[in-house]
């Protein structure tokens, strides 16, 4: 792929190109251009590229081309994944400051605003992590969105690898890094960010450069979803102690629960298990699914069900992803 170079100027600095890919985002891609034409500081340009859809997405983008006070670049790339098309986007792009997020979310008024204020203020910042709340059009959406969406009390700014969902970087640590990864479909972003980090790139953490995403809207889809990024994991080689714990804490669960008469270990199960279902609660009492307090207490009930399908998707993803990985077929 041939990438434009660039030389950082004070001139540059101050102007963002803010890309994004699309495929088949119809029913959501009117309020998202209205949701980046609405900031309190607009982009200088939108650069979005298409993945093929068939579902008037490239008519509804077309149609918003005309009236838009920003100039909204279209490039078509049918069958480009995530990393080809944020590629693609970032090399046709004017300036020096990228900004990412995704089709489908809901950025806030002032989220471009903070988020490249860091860049723009210190030469020496090279990314800026925005970061994410759950949304949903119900409170099963928004249970699901909240129980699985980290929190701003989890995160330790030093260690936070953004979704690029939400993030800004100078354009020469994405030519330093190699780009998005192209040969793969899923967890592009932390690979990307891993590539920066291991670059050099310094990443200031913006917590109050906001976008509002939601989750798959059923536990089949969400289950799906999470297979395919544990497979990603298992094709980059992702967190390998982590999905190990996950086997073995499952493991022994199972271990467990074959010895029902023990009342030691199933006491030694259950408090284990509520503690492990303590920070998905905690994340439903700092944000409510829903004001009803029935629904609210049907939210509480899901968590444990919630967590054990996107558990189990994982393992059985991560497995997946890694037997691909050892037999060279992690583009698949």
């Amino acid at each position: 792929m041939r990438r434009r170079r660039s030389v950082l100027s004070p001139a540059l600095a101050a102007s963002v190109s803010l890309i994004s890919t699309v495929w088949n985002e119809a029913a959501s891609i009117g309020p998202f251009l209205d949701g980046l034409l609405a900031q309190t500081r607009p982009p200088e340009e939108i650069v979005v590229v298409d993945g093929g859809s068939t579902d008037g997405t490239v008519e509804a983008i077309e149609a918003a081309r005309s009236g838009s006070p920003v100039p909204i670049r279209l490039l078509e790339a049918p069958g480009a994944n995530i990393s080809t098309g944020r590629n693609l986007a970032i090399a046709a792009a004017s300036h020096e400051l990228i900004a990412v997020t995704d089709a489908g979310t809901r950025p806030r008024p002032d989220w471009l605003e903070k988020l490249v204020a860091p860049l723009e203020s210190d030469p020496e910042a090279g990314v800026a992590a925005g970061f994410f709340l759950p949304g949903g059009e119900d409170w099963r959406q928004r249970n699901l969105a909240i129980a699985i969406t980290p929190q701003r009390e989890e995160i330790d700014p030093e260690a936070f690898l953004p979704s690029s969902r939400s993030v800004a970087f100078r354009r020469t640590w994405w030519e330093r890094a190699g780009g998005y990864p192209e040969w793969l479909n899923h967890c592009e972003d932390l690979v990307f960010d891993l590539d920066m980090r291991a670059a050099g790139a310094s990443t200031v953490f913006v917590p109050e450069a906001i976008v509002v995403w939601d989750a798959r809207p059923d536990l089949r889809s969400y289950a799906r979803q999470y297979f395919n990024y544990a497979r990603g994991d298992g094709h980059a080689n992702l967190w390998p102690k982590r999905h190990a714990l996950r086997y073995g804490a499952y493991a022994v669960g199972l271990l467990l629960l074959s010895r029902p008469r023990r009342r030691g270990l199933t006491l030694a199960l259950l408090a284990g298990w509520l503690g492990y279902q303590g920070k998905f609660l905690r994340r439903l009492v700092r944000i409510p699914a829903s004001e009803n307090p029935l629904e609210r207490l049907g939210a509480f009930a899901r968590v444990p069900l919630i967590v054990t399908v996107g558990d189990v998707a994982k393992m059985i993803g991560y497995a997946v992803g890694t037997y691909e990985r050892r037999d060279k077929r992690p583009g698949d």
